[in-house]
């Protein structure tokens, strides 16, 4: 599904804060030209304004705002409008001090930073309401302005009273009655038994952090608070004439928010890309295919439509640890990269540097030389260049039949489980070490929650789903049942949804499926490892080794050490019409690489290109009149790709009859080549 936004297709463009130039009106006509020059067709404007907006308490002055708009429409450069809800004007906070957060030690915060403030606040709703509401009213169906960015960067939680007490109404709408929270929570631990609503407090480190429940229900709430701060928001907006989509700019892995529970509420994904390129040890490989992972998280929180990549910097990142450059080429591939993983837009934070500030060093189109010519501006120009001749895929997507679970409630319970490894769990690094395989292949892929409809796919991959909610277990069995390949993995099927152990053999209501139960859980040091040999190879083994019965499971590898040597650790079970494969142990990535690669190819699973790729290059599909391969060599040297059939550039129109050459960190896109 395409996005309506006035004719535009590929959107390219940056955060513009003219607001800090406005004593300086030449900054602002230059700003203009350039941004032409720059191919810039788009910029998100207002996003931290308000003081500006609302100086004092009542007194709007959007006048400013509305001729930065007209101006930009009349050059053809259209807006993606804020609203300023993720840093309030000092005004705000000195008169109204319960807009500020509480810490989790209880003290509330004082003035400063972004995201410092309350979301249960009925003032600082109010106040956000009203100024949304004027911005709706005087721009929000201005001709420039094509989509809402709401706030900036949802982030944080609040343990002021006002949100303690809304917990409790949450959680009183959830379980009804202090018995059933009491159960759900196994209270009788440590005699932490609740007899009045009034004893629950949210976890903190003075107070209860060993109730599992509490501290995984803590976190729903957050997420739910804030997707209801995020509605009042919307409701400004709509309540004042204002029909335009809406977006909020997402964080990738952010921790504490189930961004799954955003997509009902926004009609477009967006979300802040800031990759560490060039680190010494790894490549930029490895952060390629974490990068690709992130896109392909993002586009799967709406699947039936393409996401905006909203920010990402055209040079460098300057909170980092060290703020590297963007090698000559590294600037075009990974903007390309957005675009090959479902992305309809590269835009980046910033279009000029401030002058002060914490971001006054950060990466920008245009730096504090005020110059066109450098190398930066030249890199952005191209991408613009680029993406008008990529117009013709806006709107199409890839079209995966694999699939990876990545669930935040998940994630949050593993981190809070008291062992196995309080060293780390390293829940997020597995998901990526899978979704890498598939990466390397060229494999279209998808992620799924537990709440997320299976149909549709022949290959699901479920790491580490250590606690089973929403029913995801039958969820399972019906797809494996109905001819689906599940690869499940250790640490499985342990725990409910308020983290209580499942009685009976594990993984729960699944061993049939994986024709097996598991009876103890190794927990390795870091130092330490095991290894198995699998198709020949050995593989090493670390993080978790469980020891596993299998029943009706075939061993396809054993443990190679300790006392549990011989032992089955990778097994099979034909299961309905499908098959579930279990892997006991954490193993290292070459086994992934090659474990999914016999799994895909033996489904006969599409690639977005059919040829073998070489380390380091990448390929992604999106599927437009016809598929579209995105060839990406994230290698400092150039890669050839072995071709299967003619293929023909989709820009150039030149053949590629046996392969594919790619300079260093080179992107191409490339369809079968049809002859007359």
């Amino acid at each position: 599904m395409k996005p309506d936004f006035k004719g535009l297709d590929m959107l390219h463009g940056c955060d513009y804060n003219p607001e800090q130039w406005l004593d300086m009106p030449e900054i602002l006509e230059q700003d203009i030209a350039c941004m032409k020059k720059a191919n810039i067709n788009c910029v998100s404007v207002g996003i931290f304004s308000w003081a500006c907006l609302e100086p004092e308490e009542g007194v709007y002055r959007l006048g400013w705002l509305a001729e930065i708009v007209d101006r930009l429409y009349k050059n053809g450069i259209y807006t993606i409008l804020g609203t300023p809800s993720g840093a309030r004007p000092v005004w705000l906070a000195k008169k109204y001090p319960e807009v500020l957060r509480v810490a989790p030690d209880m003290t509330r915060n004082l003035m400063g930073a972004r995201h410092n403030h309350c979301f249960t606040s009925p003032v600082y709703r109010r106040k956000v309401y009203e100024v949304n509401a004027m911005l709706a009213k005087t721009l929000g169906n201005h001709p420039g302005v094509i989509l809402w960015h709401i706030s900036n960067e949802y982030s944080g939680a609040c343990f002021c009273p006002l949100c303690q007490a809304e917990f409790r109404i949450w959680l009183k709408n959830k379980y009804k009655s202090l018995e059933n929270l009491n159960k759900a929570w196994w209270t009788a631990f440590w005699s932490h038994r609740y007899t009045d609503w009034s004893q629950i407090e949210a976890p903190v480190p003075k107070g209860e952090m060993d109730v599992h429940g509490l501290t995984l229900d803590w976190n729903r709430f957050v997420t739910d608070r804030t997707v209801d701060f995020m509605k009042n928001e919307i409701a400004a907006l709509r309540e004042n004439g204002s029909q335009l989509p809406v977006t909020t700019n997402l964080m990738e892995f952010h921790y504490s928010l189930n961004y799954f529970k955003f997509k009902d509420i926004i009609d477009i994904v967006s979300w802040d890309s800031y990759p560490m390129w060039h680190l010494p040890a790894g490549g930029d490989a490895a952060m390629g295919a974490r990068t690709a992972c992130c896109h392909d998280l993002m586009r799967s929180i709406k699947k039936d439509r393409p996401f905006l990549l909203m920010e990402s910097t055209p040079s460098m990142t300057n909170w980092f640890p060290v703020s590297k450059l963007k090698k000559p080429g590294m600037h075009m591939l990974s903007s390309m990269q957005a675009i090959a993983h479902g992305a309809d837009s590269v835009q980046y934070f910033q279009w000029r540097k401030s002058r002060g500030g914490s971001e006054k060093f950060h990466g920008a189109v245009v730096s504090h030389d005020c110059r066109d010519d450098t190398r930066v501006f030249k890199d952005v120009a191209e991408v613009g260049e680029r993406l008008k001749k990529l117009g013709g895929l806006c709107g199409s997507l890839p079209q995966a039949k694999a699939a990876i679970f990545f669930d935040w409630e998940n994630r949050w319970a593993i981190q809070e489980t008291k062992g196995p490894r309080n060293a780390g769990m390293h829940y997020e690094k597995t998901v990526i070490a899978q979704y890498r395989a598939f990466w390397e292949m060229g494999l279209p892929v998808d992620f799924v929650d537990m709440e997320s409809d299976l149909t549709g796919y022949s290959l699901i991959a479920a790491p580490m789903l250590y606690m089973y909610r929403s029913g995801v277990e039958k969820k399972l069995r019906a797809f494996v049942e109905n001819g689906g390949v599940l690869v499940g993995s250790f640490f499985q099927g342990l725990v409910n949804e308020t983290d209580l152990c499942f009685l009976g053999d594990a993984p729960h209501g699944l061993t049939d499926v994986y024709g097996l139960r598991v009876e103890e859980i190794d927990a390795l040091y870091d130092e330490e490892s095991n290894s198995m040999n699998w198709n020949g190879k050995e593989y090493a083994l670390s993080l978790l080794c469980e020891r596993v019965r299998p029943s009706a499971a075939d061993t396809l590898a054993v443990y190679s050490r300790d006392f549990y040597a011989g032992e089955a650790v990778l097994c099979a079970n034909s299961f309905g019409k499908g098959r579930a494969y279990y892997l006991a142990a954490g193993a290292e990535q070459d086994f992934y690489s090659d474990f999914f690669r016999y799994i895909a190819e033996s489904l006969g699973l599409e690639k977005a290109l059919s040829a073998q790729l070489p380390q380091g290059v990448s390929a992604s599909r999106r599927i437009a009149d016809k598929p579209v391969a995105i060839v990406q060599n994230f290698n400092a040297e150039t890669a050839v790709v072995q071709l299967n059939s003619e293929m023909q550039d989709y820009e150039s129109g030149e053949i590629y009859t046996a392969a594919i050459e790619l300079a260093p960190y080179e992107v191409k896109f490339v369809k079968e080549y049809e002859k007359n």
